[in-house]
Formats: C-alpha cells, structure tokens, sequence
C-alpha cells in the first residue's frame, strides 16, 4: 500500500504528484502491460540476447 504523508497546506496537485512518482516506482503498470500477452520463453531467451549485445557494443564505444 503507498501511503504519501501530506504535511499542513501542502497543495493536493503536490501530494498527487508525489503519488504518482511513488506508484510509477513500484512498476506495477509495467507489470500489467507485459502480462497483457504471453511471449514464448525462446522469444524472451533472443531479446535479452539482443540487448546484452546492444549494451556491450554501446560499452566497446565508449571505452
């Protein structure tokens, strides 16, 4: 449960956001949009491939 404290004459626009921001780390919608279909495990095993790649070449630039 998020709880967000609200202290005196805190404007509720703040605390709203402050809920936001708290509700976004928990990564409960980015959860619900990848439950919305199912990936084959052999389709999920290539895109963590493919990004493991991208990212060392990203680093073999940089260095």
């Amino acid at each position: 449960m998020i709880v967000v404290p609200v202290k005196e004459g805190e404007n509720i626009e703040r605390a709203l956001k402050k809920f936001k921001r708290k509700f976004e780390k928990t990564g409960v919608v980015k959860e619900l949009r990848r439950r919305q279909q199912f990936d084959k495990p052999s389709v999920l095993k290539r895109l963590a491939k493919e990004h493991a790649v991208y990212v060392q070449q990203l680093r073999n630039v940089e260095a």
